[in-house]
């Protein structure tokens, strides 16, 4: 017998657990990175805009088809065309790849704050420490167990005593963190390895202002595709998540405010997470410092970093990695709430057998993302020219191949099948008004679907910017 569908309590409720998804690792490990690479603020300006056209189009339009079907991203999209049912399956396999090796970097965050809250940030800033780290046989399992394992607990406990609970608890206490951190960066002065002394608002000065100085348009143009692909996986669409969330959304809930205010939470945890890293890395590694991103930049750059900030470095560091489990958290629990949320709408089960089996299942891959890096190592290249393992694999499955076509799909469903009229009427049926809407008519119809092509061709290879 098919549970009784869940609902956030609260606009509020659902604000804090959708933006909860949206402030993750991409945001603090790949944007901080993406900004220094893409000329400082030319980038963040970039991102700016494209927030406030192409993510809104999207966030929008997956809430709002969410919250009408009230059904998760498996069922929805039948509900509107049937023979659009496609893409809720494609969408539906995109977060049981990513979960596994979520979970497993979400170990590797736990580990690394471990290390700092028992006295060995030192031992973390060494050469090799990382990678002795994630090719030992056990120990990034035994992490992997403990962060999948709550993940596990917050959705098994549902939507309102689970989800809800945890994210306004959280939420507030991870703004707090990034903003007390990001004032701290600002303040600190060291000498980089050229010898040159600077404060952290040189770093910042790096960070915010724009540098067009011998800047092509087919740079530019790469810049905004970097810009896009931040944000596309930033906020969490095409991925089940908001459609599931947006199920959760009752009726009379002002849905235009909510995805303005989950907009706003992701980019000023977004570029806070900038302000956090750059000045830091700059001031003690030198503009060289943010030549690497994600993992290079989270588990050998920093703790680098922070080793040289002597005992401020320490509490910095523990505060740090806290912070940065706290949005791995709010992160996972959402992925696994949308696998969850459609086990229970096609195949009818309770919460608990959907939590549990899909739990057992994302164990047996994390497993095998660990030990790909030991006793399954090997390599391979992909179409986008990266180099890579399992994780990576599975990263360019979900996030280069399936990510995309999805979004696709979704702009020419509303565009042109269903029309944007849908969405309207779900966004104003209480009266609200539809803001944006004509920019919403056209970014749904043309330039979304236009860009996502390009972003899809660069992610196979097919379109070189660089």
């Amino acid at each position: 017998m098919q549970e009784k569908r869940s609902s956030f309590s609260s606009s509020l409720g659902f604000v804090m657990a959708a933006a909860g998804s949206a402030v993750g690792l991409g945001n603090i490990w790949r944007f901080p990175y993406l900004a220094a690479k893409d000329g400082g603020g030319v980038f963040i300006l970039v991102y700016i805009i494209l927030a406030l056209t192409f993510g809104f189009t999207l966030l929008v339009t997956q809430v709002a088809i969410g919250r009408k079907t009230k059904q998760s991203q498996w069922t929805a999209y039948g509900q509107l065309s049937r023979k659009w049912r496609w893409v809720g399956i494609l969408e539906s396999f995109v977060p049981f790849v990513i979960l596994p090796y979520y979970c497993v970097i979400g170990g590797w965050v736990l580990k690394y704050f471990v290390t700092f809250v028992t006295g060995g940030s030192a031992e973390a800033a060494e050469d090799g420490f990382f990678s002795g780290f994630i090719t030992a046989q056990y120990s990034p399992i035994v992490f992997t167990v403990i962060f999948l394992g709550a993940t596990v607990f917050i959705i098994y406990n549902g939507v309102e005593s689970g989800i809800e609970k945890l994210s306004k608890l959280l939420m507030p206490v991870l703004i707090v963190m990034v903003i007390g951190i990001s004032v701290y960066t600002l303040h600190i002065s060291g000498t980089d390895p050229n010898g040159v002394t600077h404060t952290g608002w040189y770093g910042l000065k790096i960070y915010l202002i724009p540098d067009f100085s011998g800047m092509t348009i087919k740079e530019f143009i790469a810049i905004v595709m970097d810009a896009m692909g931040q944000l596309f996986y930033s906020i969490s669409v095409a991925m089940g998540i908001m459609v599931a969330y947006g199920s959760y959304v009752e009726d009379d809930a002002d849905l235009m405010k909510s995805v303005n205010q989950i907009e706003f939470f992701d980019t000023l945890v977004a570029l806070l997470a900038g302000v956090m890293i750059i000045p830091a890395v700059v001031v003690f590694m030198g503009k060289e410092g943010m030549s690497s991103g994600g993992p290079g930049l989270m588990f050998i750059t920093l703790p680098k970093v922070f080793a040289s900030m002597g005992v401020s470095g320490r509490i910095l560091g523990t505060i740090f990695f806290l912070m940065v489990i706290l949005a791995a958290l709010t992160s996972s629990m959402s992925i696994l709430e949308a696998i969850v949320s459609g086990m229970m709408d096609r195949m009818h089960w309770s919460r608990k057998k959907a939590s549990m089996v899909e739990g057992v299942l994302a164990l047996a891959l994390g497993v095998l993302v660990c030990l790909g890096y030991n006793v399954l190592y090997f390599e391979v290249k992909l179409p986008n020219g990266s180099v890579g393992q399992i994780l990576d694999i599975m990263d360019y499955i979900s996030n280069n191949i399936l990510m995309p076509v999805v979004a696709i799909g979704v702009c020419i469903l509303v565009g042109w099948v269903i029309k944007p009229d849908v969405i309207w009427d779900e966004v104003t049926k209480n009266g609200e008004k539809f803001k944006r809407k004509h920019l919403y008519y056209v970014m749904i119809r043309y330039i979304a679907p236009a860009m996502l092509i390009f972003l899809f061709l660069g992610s196979l290879g097919i379109l070189k910017l660089r």
